[in-house]
């Protein structure tokens, strides 16, 4: 029988490979779909886990791509990272809106909460950020674990319903202790 994969859900990022790789890394079998799959295509490979990778666009934009809310009632954890992070936000009631201070590149991160996503993590890191929008109010349900300068919701989680995102690039090395983000997700 083949492992359970954790989807990556690629919503044109140019790091969807390496998110995967990433995972695989951590001893856990990935396969990346693109965001045009249904939810039933996604479920049809029994996912353990489902990664929504970054994009180029605004969630907010007509005609951007979004997350079909079944996917959130199927009762897996969902990791949304950058845009996945502002489609989760948004598709679950959250709200995402363009921001007057852009974050590009590396970026001071403080950690508000602690929380089995941010297990092991410093109280202050610096993390690689690609973005012009920020979610400014998390969903209901969700806690804010961590903020910086620019992004007043940076990172949140919703354990009950294994649920989590962040808005910096934890799969790239210029992120402090991004591998240990993911391990924490997949493990905890």
């Amino acid at each position: 029988m083949a492992p359970r994969p954790v989807i990556v859900i690629d919503f044109g990022a140019q790091y969807a490979q390496l998110i995967a790789r990433r995972v695989r890394e951590l001893n856990v079998y990935s396969e990346i779909m693109p965001y045009t799959s249904s939810v039933a295509d996604v479920l049809a490979r029994q996912p353990q886990a489902v990664i929504l990778s970054g994009g180029p666009q605004s969630v907010y934009v007509p005609g951007a791509p979004q997350v079909d809310p079944g996917l959130f009632e199927a009762g897996m954890p969902v990791l949304g990272i950058c845009y996945g992070f502002q489609a989760m936000a948004q598709g679950l009631g959250g709200v995402v809106e363009r921001t007057i201070t852009s974050e590009f590149g590396r970026t001071h991160l403080e950690v508000d909460e602690p929380s089995p996503l941010l297990a092991g993590i410093p109280q202050t890191l610096n993390v690689w950020m690609s973005h012009g929008d920020s979610v400014t109010q998390e969903p209901a349900g969700f806690g804010r674990l961590a903020h910086s300068l620019g992004t007043p919701v940076a990172a949140f989680a919703d354990t009950d319903r294994g649920f989590a995102g962040v808005q910096w690039h934890p799969e790239v090395a210029h992120t402090e202790l991004g591998q240990q983000v993911i391990e924490n997700f997949l493990y905890n």
